[in-house]
């Protein structure tokens, strides 16, 4: 999320609609603090209304966590986490790395299982 002063705006539009336009949000301070936050007019807004699509851009952008952005949507997690499945927004995020340990661990499981199964067959 960009951070825009009041100041910056005469500047800056082009910035702020260029944000807008990938779907970025922008955060607009006046003397440092927070006046407003530019939500991108788009599908998600059409589709769920601001206040959803502002807690999920937020998700998205890693700004909150999932419980966060579920209060500020006002709904339930569960309908919420809906909601970020029907955008395509990932909930869960993993670095290839830590994937990668995942899978690991997984794949111990298996044999460990398979193991066990053929031990236990006379």
């Amino acid at each position: 999320m960009d951070a825009f002063t009041v100041r910056d705006l005469r500047e800056r539009t082009g910035e702020l609609i260029r944000d807008a336009e990938e779907g970025k949000l922008s955060l607009v301070t006046k003397h440092g603090k927070p006046v407003f936050i530019a939500v991108p007019f788009d599908e998600w807004v059409v589709a769920f209304g601001v206040r959803i699509a502002l807690a999920m851009r937020l998700f998205e952008e890693e700004v909150v966590s999932v419980a966060q952005a579920t209060k500020l949507a006002g709904i339930a997690e569960e309908e919420f986490l809906e909601k970020l499945a029907a955008a395509s927004v990932a909930v869960a995020r993993y670095s290839a790395d830590e994937l990668s340990d995942e899978m690991k661990v997984l794949e111990l499981q298996q044999k460990r299982s398979r193991y066990r199964v053929r031990r236990a067959k006379p």
